[in-house]
């Protein structure tokens, strides 16, 4: 049995309670001291690390008698973060052990305040983690490490599912999941769900074997100049038609990418456009919101249209070199991207969305100059 001490994220009980696989209130757990310590937030994540600092004290949880079970479910989740368990001597004489960082692992950025972390990260991180720990004996750690960022993208989309604005109209009705698993989880994800739910006429279905893909929210911006009446549109090679075995795969596109955890849909919007075609947007106007094909699909849309300066002639490559991204721009009269959309050549549904949005609009937008 081991004593484990904690002093950052762990020390919330929904997490720690998630992370163990059982209740807090079952845990030999109290608060305690630990001396020559000092907690700092990290520049690269929602979460602390811990460092020497002479003189300094931290606060924490120790959890007594943990299991060689509890242990490894904490490493496995800890592992994600490059933290090693190494032993320590607690103010009250007691020993444990606690997680420290690689060194050199992470970058430290001020102070960490729990309560500060439980109000912006708290619930993102417990779904998170709720995500990882399905994996645990089945999901080498190093492949939740590698795609921990999709993780909590995922689990941000669940927070954000809980404001959409549509649903007038629909039928409030009752359904039970009875059996979700998830087989595949990588940059997206799959679940497998067998459920029963409500009729029309108030009668419960049979149980339905249904899977649905599991994406991120992305923000989906159409740029536009309303002085001289242009628009962009990028141009990268894409998945979905390579699947279909469609000779076209490289597809013109609005801006778009998935909303980060902690961003807003704006946010990702204004950091889209710079990183895929280096544009800064005066105005962003909201063109809506939109499941992308909700019988098989998580995908949600943020919709827009950002006003900026468009030059007549523009040759840029974008994209982020971390993502391996190779993305053109292409500067266009409104019209031709009128003229596209009436041929049935825009095959991306947002950018034919946004191009009858902006045909309803772009009075309006030209008269606000």
């Amino acid at each position: 049995m081991v004593n484990l001490f904690f002093y950052g994220t762990l020390r919330h009980h929904q997490l720690l309670e998630i992370v163990l696989g059982r209740s807090v209130a079952t845990l030999n757990i109290s608060d305690v001291s630990l001396s020559n310590y000092i907690v700092m937030a990290v520049a690269e994540g929602p979460f602390p690390m811990i460092s020497a600092s002479p003189g300094s004290y931290v606060t924490g949880t120790i959890v007594r008698g943990l299991s060689e079970h509890e242990i490894a479910r904490l490493t496995y989740y800890e592992a994600g973060f490059d933290y090693d368990l190494l032993p320590v001597k607690l103010v009250n004489g007691e020993e444990a052990k606690i997680y420290f960082p690689t060194t050199g692992a992470w970058t430290p950025d001020g102070p960490w305040d729990l309560s500060d972390w439980m109000f912006k990260w708290g619930q993102i991180t417990c779904l998170a983690a709720s995500e990882v720990m399905d994996g645990f004996g089945t999901i080498p750690s190093s492949q939740v490490a590698q795609w921990f960022g999709r993780i909590r993208a995922r689990a941000a989309s669940t927070i954000n599912a809980q404001s959409s604005k549509h649903g007038t109209g629909t039928l409030n009705g009752r359904f039970e999941i009875l059996e979700r698993c998830r087989p595949y989880s990588k940059f997206f994800a799959v679940d497998d769900i067998k459920l029963c739910h409500e009729t029309f006429s108030g009668d419960m279905t049979p149980p339905l074997q249904r899977a649905v893909f599991v994406a991120s929210d992305a923000a989906v911006v159409l740029p536009y100049d309303p002085i001289e009446d242009r628009v962009l549109l990028v141009e990268q090679i894409r998945i979905g038609p390579i699947g279909r075995k469609d000779p076209v795969v490289w597809q013109m596109e609005p801006v778009a990418g998935v909303i980060d955890p902690g961003e807003t849909a704006e946010e990702a919007a204004h950091r889209e456009a710079f990183e895929e075609a280096g544009l800064h947007f005066n105005q962003l106007e909201s063109a809506g919101e939109c499941y992308a094909s909700p019988g098989s699909s998580t995908d949600f849309f943020y919709l827009f249209v950002g006003l900026c300066h468009l030059p007549e002639n523009l040759s840029n490559i974008g994209g982020c070199d971390y993502e391996n991204e190779d993305i053109r721009s292409h500067i266009m009269a409104y019209s031709d991207l009128l003229a596209m959309a009436e041929a049935s050549e825009t095959a991306s549904a947002p950018l034919t969305l946004l191009t009858y949005w902006l045909a309803h609009h772009r009075e309006r937008l030209r008269r606000l100059l």
